[in-house]
């Protein structure tokens, strides 16, 4: 029998209040009024887009039973803004159940447009043998999204330049340059890139590993002027590191934290996107449950700001956030 209701997690009293299944399935619209401005559901490795005059904020759903400890993430979410106050969660446009080789587990991922279509590459487990990207494509940044290939994009066999953890590949960004060339990033503590042909579904060069220090997971890819920045989680608890050079390729010159640890979880996972002019960073932390905030975390926005020479100011995060 199908349950007639599903569970949440209002911040008032952090208190457990049954919701309707419609809920999950029609848009819903909020205002956000602090961090974590998503607050009735847990939100993690916030993946942002800019696209026709609004945010699309892609984020896998933290679905930790209160009496347990560890990841249980089944699905992708999706909210969308004009304002970045003014919030619509849509219908889920994607679970990790969709891709058939897949065994579940909807980690960190990103949605990227080319050509009016929407590519979403994501983590999920690929059936005992480890972590795996996976490539999801739709004609609306809504979805709903179908595995595009079929198959896994990377497999754990295909970097075996670390030790076989089965996590080497995981939390891919995606980044489509001014000469039309794609190219993707991932990684835990190996972070590895390669082009994408113009299909965004096949890659285009060998698999390359890019030393970076102290790298742990969740690269992300932004460029702004003539520089093109890499950020990425570092150490453990995680920090926000990032880099900068003139190529995409390379050389990176390593600039230091850009975010500290977000209080109360070990990990930390960005998206920095401009809009309308600002810049913004997107962050999680576990800011709304007390225990087990690294299992049940929310995503935050605060403003990013750059220095006269291009170098990034440190982050401050705020329980204000932007609104």
């Amino acid at each position: 029998m199908i349950k007639k209701t599903i569970r949440a997690v209002l911040l008032t009293g952090l208190a457990l209040i049954a919701l309707p299944l419609t809920a999950r399935t029609a848009d819903t619209t909020f205002v956000a009024t602090g961090n974590p401005f998503i607050n009735y559901k847990y939100t993690a490795d916030p993946a942002a887009m800019v696209y026709d005059g609004k945010v699309y904020l892609y984020a896998g759903h933290d679905e930790c039973p209160p009496n347990r400890q560890h990841y249980h993430l089944n699905e992708w979410l999706v909210f969308s803004s004009e304002d970045l106050k003014t919030w619509t969660e849509h219908p889920v446009p994607l679970r990790a159940g969709d891709f058939e080789w897949a065994s579940g587990e909807a980690w960190a991922s990103q949605v990227i447009e080319r050509d009016g279509k929407f590519y979403w590459y994501v983590t999920v487990e690929h059936k005992n043998r480890g972590k795996a990207i996976g490539v999801a494509v739709a004609g609306s940044p809504l979805g709903p999204f179908t595995d595009a290939l079929g198959e896994a994009l990377v497999t754990n066999e295909m970097t075996g330049q670390t030790p076989k953890m089965m996590w080497d590949d995981i939390d891919p960004t995606v980044f489509i340059d001014d000469d039309g060339q794609a190219w993707l990033f991932w990684g835990n503590v190996q972070c590895y890139y390669a082009k994408l042909k113009e299909n965004m579904i096949e890659l285009d060069s060998e698999i390359y590993l890019l030393d970076l220090p102290s790298f742990t997971e969740a690269p992300w890819i932004h460029k702004r002027d003539d520089w093109y920045y890499l950020s990425y989680a570092t150490g453990f608890p995680e920090k926000i590191s990032y880099s900068m050079s003139k190529s995409i390729e390379g050389p990176w010159e390593h600039k230091g934290i850009l975010n500290e640890l977000a209080g109360n979880s070990n990990t930390n996972h960005q998206a920095i996107i401009e809009f309308k002019g600002e810049w913004y960073f997107i962050y999680h932390n576990g800011g709304i449950n007390p225990h087990g905030g690294s299992f049940r975390r929310s995503v935050c926005i605060d403003r990013l700001y750059y220095n006269e020479d291009g170098t990034m100011q440190r982050v401050q995060m705020t329980s204000e956030g932007i609104f």
